[in-house]
């Protein structure tokens, strides 16, 4: 590739990430999940778009692998270890046991209701069995669901992946041999080795980074989230499950008490959405729309099958020892999203040469595109009908991505430093620019909320919330009071920038 070549590459890249960008933006004001947007970037682009011819499934399949890893690392960093402590065991009966029924019924329902052959059948029902992490941390994170339900779905998605690239790898296979034992076994070790070296990464991380001095806090975050991608990497070259190993050193990172957690979650949070955006474009490349056409019966069927059949019991018999209601089990029934992960998954048996399976990636690309048009929108009135969520209930948000940009608000936040005239001036006498508000001040560790007549300190920690058209006025104000006190005009000072 020549230097032009490159710019142009890069180019185009940053232009159909800005766009991607923006209309996740659009899609979240109407409601709809940002992997159709992503894919339907990648379709516009693809050959009956704009005409980019991609069709290299190997390449695909790499890329993907690669992006899942990042994606799970970056749940396992914004995983709390104290929402999923107590649903490690019915979120590894879920991953494990509903994966296995779920394959199975949705199976025999392509098998008997479309004809399929058993191969095809079995691995179309391994495919679409698991539920996607990169769907269940965008979508369900915003719902003021209970810690219990969103957890058990965040630690299900995060540990499903291993078992169902299993269970495709093993069916991908020419002939296919199913052996109960063997295929027990694989599943076990690859599980068994993946959770340890996970683990293991991860405590090492948690104990190593404390005590050694970077340079650059801005490379903590990068060393933790490198940590991720180790236990991915050294689980696969062990031949065991990279994708649990990832998640599992991710969480136990996030939840060791390192510096500079915020910094990384952001981080992670920033990695996590590039690798989902680069993931459903590429897949949205991958498949020629003119083609769908034939697969719309059958992603239909065996979307229903899933949707009302398999996934309901497989959440009824993995569940069924752990006493929870019947409200939750419904939830969890219809929560569970698929994504991304179906449609990379679809690949395998293509690289593998598998008779017939090129027909799988546009069953799943359809059927993900359907149902997640279903079951996203509909989570939030479900979770209400069920009684999960009450209809005043507020939506927990993150600092960075809190609707501030709506309102044209901004969020400041600045430290009285020592002789400073700004101590002992009350929030009356500062007078800041309506509509600008000091709505808390932390001081020597704890936090209130002022009163108009509440005094600062010198050391006091100030949370401003101001207009964007109103920032520079407050700042020039708090510059002021600070040089020359509360009677700052008077002495002709204004807080401007020396």
């Amino acid at each position: 590739m020549s230097l032009q070549q490159l710019y142009v590459a890069l180019l185009a890249g940053g232009l159909v990430l800005l766009a991607s960008i923006v209309s996740t933006r659009i899609a979240v004001r109407i409601g709809l999940p940002s992997l159709l947007v992503f894919l339907a970037v990648g379709v516009v682009l693809g050959e009956d778009g704009l005409g980019v011819d991609f069709d290299n499934a190997q390449l695909a399949q790499n890329l993907g692998t690669a992006a899942l890893a990042v994606i799970l690392v970056e749940g396992g960093l914004t995983t709390k270890w104290s929402d999923v402590r107590k649903l490690l065991a019915p979120a590894g009966v879920l991953a494990t046991v509903g994966v296995g029924v779920s394959t199975v019924l949705t199976a025999a329902g392509a098998h008997l209701l479309l004809g399929m052959n058993w191969q095809l059948a079995l691995l179309l029902g391994a495919i679409v069995s698991s539920t996607d992490a990169a769907a269940v941390f965008s979508i369900l994170r915003v719902l003021p669901l209970p810690k219990r339900v969103a957890g058990l779905l965040e630690a299900e998605s995060g540990f499903n992946d291993a078992p169902t690239v299993i269970l495709v790898l093993l069916f991908s296979t020419t002939p296919l041999q199913l052996d109960p034992l063997s295929i027990a076994g694989n599943l076990l070790y690859q599980l068994a080795a993946g959770t340890a070296i996970g683990l293991a990464v991860g405590w090492l991380g948690s104990k190593r980074l404390p005590h050694i001095a970077l340079p650059a806090s801005g490379l903590y975050p990068l060393a933790i989230f490198g940590l991720g991608v180790v236990a991915f990497a050294a689980a696969g070259a062990a031949q065991a499950s990279g994708f649990i190993a990832a998640y599992l050193a991710g969480m136990v990172l996030a939840n060791a008490g390192l510096p500079h957690r915020s910094a990384t979650e952001s981080f992670a949070e920033g990695l996590g959405w590039l690798a989902q955006i680069g993931l459903f474009v590429l897949l949205g490349l991958l498949v020629t729309p003119s083609e769908l056409h034939h697969e719309l019966l059958p992603a239909f069927v065996v979307g229903l099958v899933l949707l009302l059949v398999a996934r309901p019991v497989s959440v009824l018999v993995s569940v069924a020892g752990f006493r929870m209601p019947w409200r939750e089990q419904t939830f969890l029934s219809w929560a569970g999203l698929r994504g991304a992960v179906p449609i990379v998954l679809a690949t395998y048996p293509v690289v593998q040469g598998v008779p017939g399976s090129d027909r799988l990636v546009d069953i799943v690309f359809v059927l993900v595109m359907i149902f997640t048009l279903v079951q996203g929108p509909s989570l939030r009135p479900l979770a209400r009908r069920l009684g999960l969520i009450p209809a005043e209930a507020a939506r927990e948000i993150q600092a960075e991505s809190a609707p501030l940009d709506v309102l044209d608000a901004e969020l400041l936040t600045i430290t009285v430093p020592p002789g400073s005239q700004l101590h002992h001036v009350s929030i009356v006498e500062l007078r800041l620019p309506e509509p600008s508000v000091i709505t808390l001040i932390v001081r020597k560790g704890q936090a209130f909320v002022p009163q108009p007549d509440s005094w600062l300190e010198a050391g006091d920690e100030l949370l401003i919330v101001t207009t964007a058209r109103q920032r520079e006025a407050a700042e020039r104000r708090l510059r002021a009071v600070s040089r020359r006190g509360k009677l700052a005009h008077w002495f002709g000072e204004y807080g401007d920038l020396d």
